[in-house]
């Protein structure tokens, strides 16, 4: 199959080079990253609004204007083409200002968030907690039995919350033959998985001999031990409880899924995706204490701590320290040290909300690695200047 059609023609490359393999990698992730259900299999969470559509702000009186970053001085239009993004979307003072999507992506059309997914599952724990369905200061294993024997075993939900259990593996992220990779082909996003499930597979990861909750130790199978968490004290699958407890309440009007194993089991540390609209108005919601459009979505005493609580001794004694100096970490959200937090998703994906200036910016991007430091930095600056620019 060689002749050119729509598809190779807008992206490179052909349909049918996209494999389970390579879904992650340079260039087929443009593609892939916007159409992960064709590739791993997906539970729906919302369908798409039957609302008018909604159009697109254009950003373009915003692209040539230049911005001091760590790499230099760039215009903003290059800036975004150089490193990879494939969406901006911006609100100032609760609304919607601009919106710029790359010639691969559609305005409108959902995009894997990455580990962002994290902080949003977060705000549904805070919502159980609300209801009194879960104790963050209580162990593991009082709600999940099967995690005797395991490093989760004499770890608490706050630990888990934080990131800061000692937990006995590595964010290999490019490695198929580590323990991660075998993660990787429990959760189906790598090929040659066998019959181990993804919570199988969590309850056999052991322990580091340090104590949980002195270092912020950023491991993805804690979430997804959440996500597990969640769904066994409120009796509901994931899907339903973001459907209820988020995104209805916020009026999202894309399309939202969430990737799962051959159980079901939802991928809640990275497995979410959606438009860049309705990531915006989560940090939106942020933003307000946990209102949205009038009503409360999570309480503003929860807010609070996510934004002003957690161990900055841990943080500090982790490898993510520079990247915030001030920084903190708290219920699965990154508090920069100067105002603003965020959430993060490997191969570029950012939420990113300043309070003072009342800017709220998501950025999706397909960058070839998942970890390009000085891209972080450089993105970092970006929406730091952003506040300055609008």
């Amino acid at each position: 199959m060689t002749g050119k059609t729509a598809f190779s023609e807008r992206y490179g490359f052909r349909r049918d080079q996209v494999t389970l393999a390579n879904w992650r990698t340079a260039p087929f992730s443009r593609w892939a990253f916007q159409n992960v259900g064709e590739l791993v299999p997906s539970a729906p969470v919302v369908a798409a609004s039957t609302a008018p559509t909604q159009e697109l702000r254009d950003l373009s009186w915003l692209l040539s204007e230049t911005v001091s970053l760590p790499s230099g001085e760039k215009r903003i239009g290059d800036f975004l083409d150089g490193s990879y993004a494939d969406a901006l979307t911006i609100m100032k003072g609760g609304k919607f200002i601009g919106d710029w999507v790359a010639p691969t992506m559609n305005f409108g059309e959902k995009h894997i968030a990455f580990s962002i997914s994290k902080s949003m599952v977060a705000i549904v724990a805070g919502v159980l907690e609300d209801e009194g369905l879960l104790d963050p200061n209580a162990p593991v294993i009082d709600y999940l039995p099967e995690t005797a024997g395991s490093a989760y075993a004499d770890a608490t939900v706050r630990h888990v919350l934080d990131m800061t259990v000692s937990l006995d593996i590595e964010e290999a992220y490019l490695d198929p033959e580590s323990a991660f990779g075998r993660y990787r082909r429990a959760m189906l996003w790598n090929p040659g998985g066998g019959d181990e499930g993804l919570f199988e597979f969590l309850c056999t990861l052991k322990r580091l001999p340090t104590p949980h909750g002195e270092v912020f130790r950023y491991r993805s199978p804690n979430t997804d031990l959440l996500g597990i968490l969640l769904e066994r004290v409120s009796g509901r699958r994931i899907a339903d409880l973001m459907r209820e407890k988020l995104w209805t309440p916020l009026g999202t009007t894309g399309e939202i899924a969430i990737t799962v194993d051959r159980e079901g089991t939802s991928r809640a540390s990275a497995g979410i995706s959606l438009t860049p609209r309705d990531l915006a108005r989560v940090g939106e919601m942020m933003r307000n204490g946990g209102v949205a459009r009038g009503r409360r979505v999570v309480s503003e005493s929860w807010v609070e701590d996510t934004l002003t609580k957690g161990s900055h001794e841990a943080w500090q004694r982790s490898d993510f320290a520079p990247l915030f100096p001030k920084g903190r970490y708290r219920n699965k959200w990154y508090q920069t040290g100067e105002g603003s937090f965020c959430g993060i998703g490997i191969h570029g994906q950012w939420l990113f909300v300043d309070p003072k200036n009342e800017l709220v910016v998501v950025r999706m991007s397909c960058q070839p690695d998942p970890v390009m430091e000085a891209f972080d930095y450089d993105n970092i600056a970006f929406m730091k200047a952003l506040g300055k620019l609008l």
